[in-house]
């Protein structure tokens, strides 16, 4: 099972779509390793910049539709290349979810309210993130702030994220 503890990136825009999480031209490159210098490379976000964000993080913590336009795998495999297995928003794209979970990782939904606290304490801060996968909890902590949110994660879902993706999983199954 793949890691989601570590340093959270906060990315506070919605409809964050997959070319803006690789590029297309990038679609050619055929390992995962190969696409780990262009995550984000498109991104607009004020103060934003790929070299130097997303360096030493596990963990984006963003808002609604995050994975929207076409639906490719590659977007999940750009996050994995860079150590990230974990992307918490108030909603994703169906295929970019279904995408995370297939590849073994994470896609966890939370309440738009939650996501509203969390940037609020959070977003400024360096926040570190605990997964206790088997009690569907995260703890977030940035020096004296701590806060412990549950999460849900379907049983197949869950089975996914055990096996390592879904070819690990049939694997095991069939």
């Amino acid at each position: 099972m793949k890691n989601f503890s570590g340093k959270a990136l906060f990315l506070d825009r919605a409809d964050i779509n997959t070319d803006e999480i690789i590029p297309a031209k990038y679609l050619t490159e055929n390992t995962r390793q190969a696409l780990k210098p262009y995550l984000f490379e498109d991104i607009n976000l004020e103060g934003f910049n790929n070299k130097k964000n997303i360096h030493g993080k596990s963990i984006i913590i963003t808002r609604g539709n995050f994975g929207c336009g076409s639906s490719r795998e590659h977007a999940p495999w750009a996050l994995e290349a860079n150590g990230i297995n974990l992307v918490i928003a108030s909603s994703f794209a169906r295929i970019f979810k279904r995408n995370m979970f297939n590849c073994g990782m994470m896609a966890v939904e939370l309440p738009p309210e939650i996501i509203n606290r969390i940037f609020s304490v959070f977003s400024n801060l360096e926040t570190e993130i605990e997964t206790l996968f088997d009690k569907s909890t995260l703890i977030l902590n940035a020096g004296v702030m701590k806060e412990s949110v549950e999460f849900e994660i379907s049983g197949f879902d869950r089975a996914l994220v055990t096996a390592g993706g879904w070819v690990e999983y049939a694997d095991s199954r069939y």
